[in-house]
């Protein structure tokens, strides 16, 4: 789903890591309790909401702080999978960018990757992981690492038109960004980003909603919930009725039994 990028969610208690390196970058977000660890010459702790950040090929180890431990969801993206992500946005990488810190305190930036690990453990669709994935990298890599801020995207109003008539047309299964990218020749990310200059909306998120509306329609001709989360490609009945509350405030059972009274 994310070209290759390896993920780990782990919960170590009395486990201590010998000095080691990795081939990647290591993005790890701490969820609970926290993590002592030796790197760059000196002792760091991260505790829960924070993100320990390693370089590639840069010794360190790793640690628990106390007797609770420590519980992480980590992300190890190799230069090739960023580079490919900049070259999206026409941000040309010359050699490794490196981050200054060790311990990255920035709530949003940690709670974004730490979704992004959840939708992926929970198989959400390729459409919303692959945008996700794109968008969290170069925040991170714009803040942290001294990326050039992406160009503003252009007005691709053919390609952005083109891709809501595809969405619409598989809607109960949306293609990964990727093939939508290359149906309306543009790449994924600047797809992305044309879409929502454009629309407001990520592409997936604007399909979710196109969704839902078809929900209602379905649910005012008395079809069940179950049958109408099926027909419309929710993974369940509990996953349409989460989407249907934030959306309407209003279960998708209730509102079917509301029109029919």
């Amino acid at each position: 789903m994310l070209g290759g990028v390896e993920l780990l969610r782990a919960q170590y208690v009395q486990q201590r890591f010998t000095p080691h390196v990795h081939d990647s970058f290591v993005f790890t977000v701490i969820e609970s309790g926290a993590q002592r660890f030796h790197h760059r010459g000196g002792e760091h702790i991260a505790p829960s909401g924070t993100m320990v950040i390693i370089n590639p090929d840069e010794l360190h180890t790793g640690a628990t702080v106390h007797q609770e431990g420590w519980r992480y969801r980590g992300f190890y993206p190799k230069l090739d999978h960023l580079a490919e992500i900049l070259r999206e946005v026409e941000i040309p990488l010359k050699g490794t960018p490196r981050f200054n810190a060790s311990v990255l305190i920035d709530p949003q930036v940690a709670l974004a990757f730490q979704r992004l690990h959840l939708l992926a453990e929970l198989d959400a669709s390729a459409l919303q992981l692959q945008a996700l994935w794109r968008e969290v990298t170069l925040l991170l890599f714009q803040r942290h690492a001294g990326i050039p801020i992406a160009p503003l995207p252009g007005k691709e109003p053919v390609a952005v038109r083109r891709a809501q008539e595809l969405l619409l047309a598989c809607l109960a299964s949306p293609p990964s960004l990727q093939d939508l990218g290359r149906a309306v020749n543009l790449s994924p990310f600047h797809l992305v980003r044309v879409f929502r200059a454009t629309t407001g909306l990520s592409p997936f998120s604007w399909a979710m909603q196109k969704r839902l509306a078809f929900a209602l329609k379905l649910l005012r001709e008395g079809i069940s919930p179950a049958q109408v989360a099926a027909d419309l490609g929710f993974s369940d009945q509990s996953h349409l009725t989460r989407q249907f509350k934030r959306a309407y405030g209003i279960g998708p059972g209730a509102y079917r039994d509301a029109i029919k009274n």
